[in-house]
């Protein structure tokens, strides 16, 4: 899959971010409009703990991949086989409704003399998982950050998520998933390779 892949690191957006008190307010305005009361005893902290939750479940904004994958072992005994890591929870907003998609993510490279420590990979989909997102950009986003920092022969990333949007609203089809590949390098030109990638992945 071919796609122009923007990082939009928090440098930049500090000076526009609003205030922790002008986000409470947002969520006050909030709960008005779904016809609740803030002032109620049972809302009356809801402002400050949903401010506090979407700092955490959007901390990705604050995380630089670059940084994230910035150290490289170099001792790994001639190994150039394919490195794996599957099976990686994450928990994402969709950018069109905020509302959750949940699924696994597994990423695979092809290494070039150099490796990651494997829980890199795993902080690097959280990294991006906790930004306003389409499937279709995180699993993109991932293969382009491993390929452009280690330059591996080749990254193979699969994401098969739900998306709340479709289950909780809309068409309202619980237990839908949606698969997304993204393929660089040797990968990409190697279906072979693709194949046990995707072998690999469901033994």
């Amino acid at each position: 899959m071919d796609a122009i892949v923007k990082n939009f690191p928090a440098t930049g957006l500090a000076n526009a971010r609003p205030t922790q008190q002008e986000a409470e307010d947002a969520v006050r305005v909030l709960l008005r409009w779904t016809g609740d009361d803030p002032s109620r005893e049972g809302l009356l902290d809801t402002p400050k703990r949903v401010a506090a939750a979407y700092r955490e479940l959007f901390s990705g904004y604050d995380q630089s991949p670059e940084e994230i994958l910035g150290r490289t072992f170099e001792e790994v005994s001639g190994y150039k086989d394919m490195v794996l890591v599957r099976d990686i929870p994450f928990y994402s907003h969709c950018e069109h409704h905020m509302v959750p998609i949940i699924g696994k993510a597994h990423v695979a490279y092809l290494p070039k003399g150099r490796v990651l420590g494997l829980s890199k990979i795993a902080r690097l989909v959280e990294v991006f998982g906790r930004r306003l997102q389409t499937q279709e950009a995180l699993t993109a986003q991932i293969a382009d950050a491993i390929q452009s920092v280690l330059e591996p022969r080749g990254v193979a990333v699969m994401i098969d998520a739900e998306h709340m949007c479709m289950a909780m609203r809309g068409v309202q089809k619980q237990g839908s998933t949606t698969l997304t590949t993204t393929f660089t390098a040797e990968f990409q030109d190697n279906a072979a390779e693709q194949a046990r990638f995707l072998t690999l992945i469901r033994t």
